[in-house]
C-alpha cells in the first residue's frame, strides 16, 4: 500500500507530486505496461532485471558482484538512480548476484487487539422464481458469514534513518527519502485504508514515539506534496529519470502430461513401430 499510493491507476503513471522520481516502466505485449513501483520485487522483477542492458549496468556499477568486498553504498547509489522506491522498501537482486541486497528502510504492519467474531447473514433473492432449483443457481438462497471486529486497531510505521545515512547518498537524497517516506505514510492514513471489502478504516490519532517531541498530522500532506518536486529536482536526476524498457515474452509453462506418457521426443521401442 505504501507503493500503491504513488501510482495513478486511472492514468497508469506515477502521481503528480512525484513526477520526475526515478522508476522503470516496462512495455508489455498488447499495449500493456508494468513498472518497478507496481512489481512485487521491484527492480528484481523478471520483466525488469532480465533486460540485458539494465542487468549489465548494475554489474558495472557495483563491480564484481560475486566476490571480493562489496560496497553497499555503491549498490545503494545504483538503485537510487534507477528506482528511489526500491531504496526505501528494499530489494534483493538475486538475479544479478545472491548478495546484492538492500534492506527495508520503511516498514509497517497493522495489529488488532481484543478481536471478536461477528456473525451475520442474508439472502440472494430471485425476483423471478423464488422457489427455483438452488443447485442450478435459481431461487432464494440463504447464506451466513463470519467477520471480525477489534476494540483497537493500530498501524505501525518505522523509518530506519541510521541505515539510510550509512548509504552515503548525500543530504539531498536523504531529504528526499525522508519526505517520500512521510508522504507514503500520511497518504496511506489519509486515503489508503480501504484494506478489503467491508474493511474501511479511518485514522483517529497519530503518535510519533521516536524522535521524541516530533509531531505529525495528516494535514501536513499538502505541504509535503508541494515540497517533493523541489526535493526531486535537487537530486539532479535529469530529464531521463524514468527508464523505459521493452519486456521479452514470458516463457510459457510446459503442458502437463500423465506419469506414463512418454516424452515428446521419445522414439518408439523396437517392435512397436508399424
Amino acid at each position: 500500500r505504501l507503493e500503491a499510493v504513488c501510482w495513478n491507476e486511472a492514468d497508469d503513471c506515477i502521481v503528480t507530486p512525484l513526477a520526475g522520481l526515478p522508476h522503470i516502466v516496462v512495455e508489455l505485449a498488447h499495449g500493456h505496461t508494468t513498472s518497478s513501483i507496481q512489481e512485487a520485487h521491484r527492480l528484481n522483477s523478471p520483466y525488469i532485471i532480465n533486460d540485458p542492458t539494465l542487468h549489465q549496468a548494475i554489474i558495472d556499477a557495483v563491480g564484481n558482484p560475486e566476490s571480493g568486498p562489496l560496497d553497499i553504498r555503491t549498490l545503494a547509489r545504483a538503485v537510487f538512480q534507477r528506482d528511489v522506491g526500491a531504496v526505501l522498501h528494499g530489494v534483493f537482486l538475486e538475479k544479478v548476484a545472491g548478495r546484492l541486497r538492500l534492506q527495508r528502510l520503511l516498514s509497517s504492519f497493522i495489529e488488532a487487539e481484543d478481536i471478536t467474531p461477528v456473525t451475520s447473514g442474508g439472502v440472494k433473492l430471485d425476483r423471478v422464481d423464488p422457489s427455483g432449483d438452488a443447485a442450478a443457481g435459481y431461487g432464494n438462497i440463504l447464506f451466513s458469514r463470519t467477520e471480525f471486529v477489534a476494540r483497537r486497531i493500530r498501524a505501525y510505521f518505522n523509518l530506519d534513518c541510521a541505515t539510510m545515512r550509512g548509504y552515503g547518498l548525500g543530504e539531498a537524497a536523504q531529504r528526499l527519502l525522508t519526505a517520500l517516506s512521510l508522504y507514503k505514510v500520511l497518504k496511506v492514513l489519509d486515503s489508503g485504508l480501504h484494506l478489503r471489502t467491508a474493511c474501511d478504516l479511518d485514522a483517529q490519532t497519530l503518535t510519533v514515539t521516536r524522535p521524541a517531541g516530533l509531531t505529525l498530522d495528516v494535514a501536513l500532506l499538502a505541504d509535503i506534496e508541494q515540497t517533493l518536486p523541489t526535493l526531486i529536482t535537487a537530486c539532479g536526476f535529469g530529464a531521463h529519470a524514468v527508464m523505459r524498457l521493452k519486456a521479452a515474452s514470458a516463457p510459457r509453462k510446459r503442458a502437463r502430461t500423465s506419469r506414463n506418457s512418454p516424452p515428446e521426443d521419445a522414439t518408439p521401442e523396437e517392435g512397436d513401430a508399424e
